[in-house]
Order: structure tokens, then sequence, then C-alpha cells
């Protein structure tokens, strides 16, 4: 099945990279809310000082159409238009003395800004659901 024509449920195991780090993070967040069952999504938006922000939200179900990706025992869910941005990006989870978080290595951006949660790619315009939301860096 090519990647193009995963709908909901299917399973794909490489275009997104979660390290066991960022995995074990989710976990907790899980837990700590009592959601165990929701999954991680991955997306992007329209905003930040470098034109795009990565944002998370733990979800229930995958919607329509969405990528669904199992690694280290986390579900990761992530819409078509953002799955064009981050194709191939490594997620990962810092936890050190300047700063904890989660952190995303993106092969698909040209530039970021300081605090690397808003990039730029070369000739691709906001998507059709994003806002601008700024940064804050």
């Amino acid at each position: 099945m090519a990647l193009a024509d995963v709908k909901t449920a299917d399973i794909v195991t490489e275009p997104i990279t979660l390290t066991a780090s960022a995995a074990e993070a989710v976990r907790g967040l899980l837990q700590q809310r009592q959601v165990e069952d929701h999954a991680l999504r991955v997306f992007i938006q329209g905003g930040g000082c470098s034109g795009f922000q990565y944002g998370m939200a733990l979800e229930p179900s995958p919607r329509e159409n969405d990528f669904v990706l199992e690694q280290h025992g986390v579900r990761v869910v992530v819409d078509e238009v953002s799955m064009g941005y981050l194709r191939g990006a490594n997620i990962d989870y810092v936890n050190d003395v300047m700063a904890s978080g989660f952190k995303i290595e993106n092969p698909n951006a040209t530039s970021a800004c300081g605090c690397g949660h808003s990039f730029r790619t070369d000739g691709q315009d906001a998507p059709e659901h994003a806002h601008d939301a700024g940064c804050g860096c």
C-alpha cells in the first residue's frame, strides 16, 4: 500500500520518527491526564516568526484521512497537509538544565527561529487550516 493511500486506522511506521524518550514523555502525559487510549496529534499551522509552527495535542481517535503511526507503543496521528511538511521529521523529548520539552528535527525546514518552534520551507504557502498564533520567542 502506497503512503498516499493510507487512511484512518492504517498503520505506517516510517514517515515520522518518534524517539523512545519522546514516547516515554507522551505515555507519561497520557497517564497523568488519565487518557491512556488517546494518540498524540502532531500538526503544523501558519504563524510563528518563521511562517509555520509545530503543534501537538492528545486526541481520542484519528480523523478521516489521518496518517496513523505507531512507534514505541505510542500512536501518532498526522493530517494529510501536515504530513507534507513533516515527512522525515524526528520527534524527540529533551530534558536538560536549559529546558525540557519536545524537539522536532525537520528535514523539510529550510530555516527556523531561535526557539525551534517555528520554521520555513522553500516555495510552500501556509496550509488552509492555518492561523497566525505567534511563536512566543
